[in-house]
């Protein structure tokens, strides 16, 4: 759990969620640029266009870069991306519409994406994340495991619905006490990724941030790491 998940005052969230993308830039990873390009797409570009049709939707192409951003944001599994990609145009456009139309029911929009090739909760969420960020969060890794209660981690159905619960009550306690009340589920997910990040690769970008009096990175240091048990869909 991440001692960030026990504090309720937004001004400490706020500096975290500013260090994103400074964050997302010094990242370890074989290709920074790509994970550059490909989250400013996921966050920024895709939920326009989403939000931009008169009815919600993911296309195919959509769909196969989102799980190119996913797997390089996180853990790359390539045989997800080939799954996806055997998906026809009109299938996920079908697909993908019904679960926007399915929401505020966010488990039956979960189990709708999910009957897409290669898509899992975790993928499902992506989409959901892009095109309602007030209703669902990505069930990444890091923020799962920044959230207590939740090991050892799962990567279904029924894990989403009590990840979820907790970042939606969360998201409520910080919009009550920011004059601002502008949390998301979403918002949440990238502030928990983005301080896990920085203390797993010891940046020095949080140092300066405080969590109930300590300093962050120390109060993210005794994280739990444990194995997370994976499945072949996410």
């Amino acid at each position: 759990m991440s001692a960030l998940f026990a504090c309720e005052d937004p001004a400490t969230w706020r500096s975290v969620y500013e260090k994103y993308w400074d964050i997302v830039e010094v990242k370890k990873s074989k290709k920074p640029e790509k994970l550059m390009k490909l989250d400013k797409w996921y966050q920024e570009e895709l939920p326009a266009v989403i939000s931009g049709r008169s009815d919600k939707h993911v296309t195919l192409s959509e769909l196969v870069k989102l799980m190119e951003w996913k797997l390089t944001r996180g853990k790359f599994r390539p045989r997800l991306q080939q799954l996806v990609a055997s998906n026809s145009e009109d299938t996920v456009e079908k697909c993908s519409r019904k679960a926007f139309s399915l929401l505020p029911d966010v488990q039956a929009a979960i189990t709708e994406l999910s009957s897409l090739k290669g898509v899992g909760p975790a993928t499902a969420s992506a989409v959901l994340a892009a095109g309602a960020p007030e209703q669902a969060a990505f069930m990444s890794d890091e923020a799962m495991e920044s959230v207590p209660g939740l090991k050892p981690i799962q990567y279904t159905a029924k894990h989403y619905a009590l990840y979820l619960g907790k970042m939606v009550e969360l998201t409520e306690k910080l919009n009550t006490a920011d004059p601002q009340q502008d949390w998301t589920p979403h918002k949440l997910e990238l502030c928990f990724w983005a301080l896990t990040i920085a203390a797993q690769q010891q940046l020095p970008l949080l140092k300066d941030l405080d969590v109930k009096g300590g300093s962050m990175q120390q109060n993210c240091s005794d994280t739990d790491q444990r194995p997370t048990k994976k499945l072949k869909t996410r």
